[in-house]
């Protein structure tokens, strides 16, 4: 019983068995529920009959289900664009030597730790069609002669809650990308600098390429994130005006509980995971590549 105590393989196994059960409980149970429950007509209160592909076939035809697909990849690779720009100036910029460099740094995190619904409700009462303060603002600088209905129009809608998306993404993405940078020793700076490189081409020959690894992991969690997003949109546009916020999240959420259609509601929250996992080997097989490590080309 002691050598099996001190045992690493041992010990490494049994502290990790915990965090198995609760993954095992939380995450496995259900994906494999909700995989048997997308192949039968299961609704609320009843348990259904197996009908293999039909929930799928059904969605495909479905012409709100495939807007909120439509939806759902606009929305991510808008929102995660702009938000690894955005996130990756704000991080040059705390990287440099700044007045009040850790106050700063606190402050640009409130945004991603602020609750999520908390920051819809806020979002929402600046979107609002008779109190929005950016409405309020524009008319009284004379831009405008009436309130602009943000969250009533499906474009202004859609570009509205990425734009309330990005502003909760954002600090994430710059402190992963702030991490990163520290990593990178001043002395190459010094040695790009010696060998007369400007400021831009150091960017591009020394930061970018030692900090993409970090890029990728820090990315692949931003679309992830993103695809998935649910708390925001529900509590902001509960997915309308006319379905045009829906993202299939959602929608599996409205068809699943508020309608009641367990196995249809299923079969959509399924269906996300190809493009999640797709997301996911873009970054492995990336992180795989030497040149992503090195700064240079697979030899």
């Amino acid at each position: 019983m002691k050598k099996l105590l001190e045992s690493r393989n041992f010990l490494g196994l049994a502290f990790m068995l915990p965090a198995g059960a609760l993954l095992l409980l939380f995450l496995t149970y259900p994906l494999g529920l909700g995989v048997w429950l997308g192949f039968t007509d299961a609704k609320v209160g009843r348990s259904g009959e197996w009908v293999g592909l039909e929930n799928y076939i059904y969605l495909f035809g479905d012409a709100v289900a495939r807007l909120s697909l439509f939806n759902t990849l606009f929305y991510t690779l808008v929102a995660s664009a702009i938000k690894f720009a955005l996130g990756l100036w704000l991080a040059i910029l705390l990287n440099q030597n700044i007045a009040f460099k850790s106050f700063t740094r606190a402050v640009v995190l409130l945004p991603f730790i602020v609750p999520t619904a908390l920051s819809a409700i806020a979002f929402w009462w600046i979107y609002d069609a008779q109190f929005s303060v950016i409405s309020w603002a524009l008319m009284k600088m004379g831009w405008i002669d009436r309130y602009i209905d943000f969250l009533g129009e499906p474009w202004l809608a859609r570009l509205s809650t990425i734009v309330a998306n990005i502003w909760r993404g954002v600090p994430f993405v710059a402190i992963c990308l702030l991490a990163g940078l520290q990593t990178i020793p001043p002395s190459l700076y010094e040695a790009a600098s010696i060998d007369g490189a400007r400021p831009s081409q150091q960017f591009w020959y020394v930061t970018l390429p030692l900090l993409t690894p970090i890029i990728a992991v820090v990315m692949t969690f931003s679309v992830l994130f993103t695809f998935t997003d649910f708390q925001l949109i529900y509590v902001l546009t509960r997915g309308g005006p006319l379905n045009s916020t829906h993202l299939m999240a959602t929608l599996s959420f409205q068809r699943a509980i508020s309608g009641g259609s367990l196995g249809e509601g299923a079969a959509l929250a399924i269906s996300m995971v190809p493009f999640l996992l797709a997301a996911i080997l873009f970054s492995y097989f990336g992180l795989q590549k030497r040149a992503w490590q090195q700064g240079g080309s697979d030899k």
